[in-house]
This record gives C-alpha cells, structure tokens and sequence, in this order.
C-alpha cells in the first residue's frame, strides 16, 4: 500500500511539472505576440521622427568632418591663357638670320599687349632663336611658340612657305582658335612711333603696302593684317597650284571677288604698311628681300631716305647699311655715281649731307677698330 501511494505520489507530481512547463512557454509566446503587435502599432507613428533624428545625426556627423575636396581633373595653369587666342603674330624663317630674336623682342614690345607671336622654323632658325634669355622667358610666360613644323610641310623656300600659307589643314591644326593673324617677315618691321596701333585695322579682311598709289587691294603680304576665317573661306573651295605665283597674289584675286569681304586700298589715308608706295608714318615697312630689292619711290629720294629713318629708326635693324664714308666716289645719293662728286663734297665746295641715315654706327662694321683706321690713314698720308 506504501508502494502504490508512493507511486501515485510520483506520477502526480511529474503531471503537475508538464503543465507547469507548458503553461510558462504559453505565456512567453502571449508576452512575445503582445510586445510584437504593439511595437508594430507603434512603428508608423514614429516611423518619421526616427527618420528625422537619423538625418540629424549624420548631418551633425558630417558638419563635424572637416572640409575636404578632391578634384578629380586638375587644371594646369597654362601661361598662354593670359593672352587673346583669337589674336596671333606669326614669322616664318627657315634660316638663323641674327637680327631674328631683336626682331621678335622689339615686335612684342610695339604690338597690343594681348597678341601672341609663334615663330615658326627649321631646326637651325629655331634652335637659334631659342638660345636666348629673353625669348626663353616670353616663351615661359606663353606669350611666344617655338614652332618647328613636322612634313609634309617645310619652310626651306619661298615656295615652301607659299604652299604652307594655302594650305587649310594648316590653319585647321596651328591656328585652330585664331581670327587675326598678323603675318610679317625677317625684312619687315613695325614702327614704335606710329601714332595707331594694330586693334584699329581688325575691321579689315586683309590689309597690307599697296603695290600702287591707286592699287584696290593693298595686300602685300611681307607685313601684312589677315582674318583667318576669310582666308579658310577662300581655301574651303580654291585650291593653289605649286610653282605658281605668291601667297599674296593669289589671294589677293580672290578676296577682292568675295562677297563682303573688307580690303584695304592704296588710295586710303593711312597704311598698315610701305613697301613699293611712298606713304608718311605708316604702321610699318617691308623692305624686299632684306633690303636687296628697295623701291625707288620709297628709298632713293634722299630727303624721303631720312624722314623714313627719323620716324622708324628700327629699320636699322633689318636693313643692310654702311658707314658714310664708304660711299663710292662720285655717288650722288640718289644711286648713281656721277662726275664732280668726291667723298660727299661737290665741286663747288658745299658740303653734302653727311648726316643721311643710310650710316650706321661704327660697331656695325665688322672687324672695325678706330685705331686701326687712324693708323691706316696715317699711313697713307705718310
């Protein structure tokens, strides 16, 4: 009887532990249920001040980061951009002349400040140009380019340079962004005492020396004023063939035809340049071929020789000059020898004008020593 209580006992209190097991994990899963179903009841009302506060947080988060940016495409600063793209001086000269870099130097000082200049050459021209100090800095400061073009083109001839200047792909490829190019050589030079400056003549086509007093296209292309885009609109559907006449020419037959087009004439008070026409206080001169070639009207008067030189006294920089005394006997001044004319004294006593600026200083004499000419004459009186 022991047993069996006992036994009852037992079974009694492992019943009483299950249903006390399962009544516990009940009401976990009621407590569970209920905190689930309110937390979701509650979400959407401050479903926005948790979004509100998060934003807060990493505002706050971010303003406390210091400021940093990272540009992913620098700019260099190109020295060029202080100058007017549109506005270009070009010389081309495959041979290294020593007047070229005085020649650039007095150019960029004379010309408006925001034009550009690119010297365009051969190997030698440009390594000779370049050895300078001065054009070293103007190079630096992107106001001059050192140019040595690769073929087909070359700069060797005239013809050469003819050919470049009638070629489209050139201006497409070396002056892309220009649209006026002053175009001047080794033999031609503007003068610091002209009263107009360049930006006063960018309302014409083309302007240059007339070849005539009446010449309806004064566009002698030694020193001369082009606009670009007239130039490609005549290269867009003409086309120059080689061995044929200058640049200049060539040109001038066809922009004097086209529609619109602005010229400069040689019946105009003022002139860009002189070359062939005697004109006073022009922009410029272009003295052909380096002075080899010079136009009567322009140089053999001695009086219009020295009022040329009173006003442009650069032209001694690009012209080949002798001293006084190396006149030839007889010569007259105007180019010719004549009878009754001795060392710059005429016959009848008076004197000549020694002081024509057709001299040049003795330092431009080469291998001249003072001294040595002293003796020289000291021993010829002797």
């Amino acid at each position: 009887m022991t047993t069996a209580m006992a036994n009852a006992q037992a079974g009694s209190s492992s019943l009483g532990n299950g249903i006390f097991v399962i009544n516990r994990t009940r009401i976990l899963l009621v407590v569970s249920l209920i905190l689930t179903w309110t937390i979701a009841s509650l979400i959407p009302s401050y479903k926005q001040s948790v979004k509100d506060l998060a934003h807060q947080k990493y505002a706050d988060a971010i303003g406390h980061l210091p400021a940093l940016k990272v540009d992913w495409h620098p700019k260099v600063d190109d020295p060029r951009a202080q100058f007017n793209t549109s506005k270009v001086a070009l010389l081309v000269e495959g041979r290294p002349i020593p007047h070229l870099v005085p020649q650039l130097l007095h150019m960029i000082s004379v010309m408006p400040p925001d034009w550009r200049f690119k010297f365009i050459g051969t190997n030698k021209s440009v390594m000779s140009v370049s050895r300078s100090f001065a054009t070293q800095y103007q190079v630096l400061n992107g106001k001059l380019d050192l140019i040595v073009l690769p073929k087909p083109w070359k700069v060797d001839s005239k013809e050469d340079v003819y050919r470049l200047f009638t070629d489209i792909r050139f201006y497409d490829e070396h002056l892309s962004e220009v649209e006026w190019m002053l175009k001047f050589e080794s033999d031609s030079i503007m003068c610091a005492n002209s009263g107009d400056t360049l930006d006063d003549w960018l309302h014409y086509d083309w302007a240059g020396a007339p070849r005539s007093a009446n010449d309806r296209f004064a566009g002698n292309g030694g020193l001369s004023l082009r606009r670009v885009s007239t130039v490609k609109r005549i290269l867009g559907f003409q086309s120059r063939y080689n061995d044929t006449e200058p640049e200049d020419e060539w040109f001038g037959k066809r922009i004097t035809l086209l529609p619109g087009a602005k010229v400069a004439t040689g019946a105009e008070e003022n002139h860009l340049s002189v070359e062939d026409v005697y004109f006073e206080k022009p922009m410029g001169y272009h003295v052909r071929d380096g002075g080899e070639n010079l136009a009567d009207d322009v140089w053999k008067d001695p009086a219009k020789r020295k009022k040329n030189f009173d006003y442009c006294p650069e032209l001694a920089m690009i012209m080949p000059m002798k001293l006084e005394r190396e006149r030839c006997e007889g010569d007259n001044k105007h180019g010719e020898i004549k009878s009754g004319v001795r060392g710059g004294r005429s016959d009848d006593g008076t004197e000549e004008d020694l002081k024509d600026r057709t001299v040049i200083s003795d330092a431009r004499l080469p291998g001249f020593s003072r001294e040595a000419d002293e003796a020289r004459k000291a021993s010829l009186v002797a």
